[in-house]
C-alpha cells in the first residue's frame, strides 16, 4: 500500500452509490485516505435525490459530476469497491476487491435513497477503521 491508501468506488452511472460512498469516506476520513469514484457507463449527472439527502449531512456534492472509469483509475487503488458494475470493471491481480450490493438510487425517492446513503455510511465507517485503525 502506499503511503496513504487510495480507494475507488465504482458503479455503472457514478451518479449514486459510488459518488456518495467517495464523499462520505473522503468526510470521514479527513485526508487519511485518498478516494476517487468512477462509472464504467457513467450518466450526465449526479442523481438529484442523492444530491439532496447528502446535503441533509452537509456533504455538498453540486460540484461533482460522474466519471469515466479508467484502467489508471483502477491500477492507482489499494482497494477497489464495486457496486453492481458487473463484468465492466478490469481485475488487476493484487488489489483487494470488495463488492457492496446496494439497492441502485436511481429513479428511487428520497426516502429510500436515504437508507441507501445511510447503508453506504455503515459500511464506510467499518472499511475506514479497518484501513485506519483509530481514525
Amino acid at each position: 500500500m502506499s503511503a496513504i491508501p487510495e480507494v475507488l468506488f465504482v458503479c455503472v452511472h457514478n451518479a449514486g452509490r459510488s459518488q456518495m460512498a467517495a464523499a462520505l469516506l473522503h468526510h470521514h476520513a479527513q485526508g487519511k485516505i485518498a478516494v476517487r469514484s468512477a462509472g464504467s457507463a457513467p450518466a450526465d449527472t449526479i442523481n438529484p435525490a442523492v444530491l439532496e439527502v447528502m446535503n441533509e449531512l452537509d456533504l455538498d456534492l453540486s460540484q461533482e459530476f460522474p466519471k469515466k472509469l479508467t484502467t489508471d483509475a483502477v491500477e492507482a487503488a489499494d482497494v477497489v469497491i464495486t457496486m453492481g458494475c458487473g463484468d465492466a470493471c478490469p481485475v488487476f491481480p493484487g488489489k483487494r476487491y470488495l463488492d457492496w450490493e446496494l439497492i441502485d438510487p436511481a429513479g428511487k425517492g428520497v426516502d429510500d435513497v436515504r437508507e441507501v446513503r445511510d447503508d453506504i455510511d455503515r459500511r464506510v465507517r467499518g472499511l475506514l477503521a479497518e484501513l485506519i485503525p483509530g481514525a
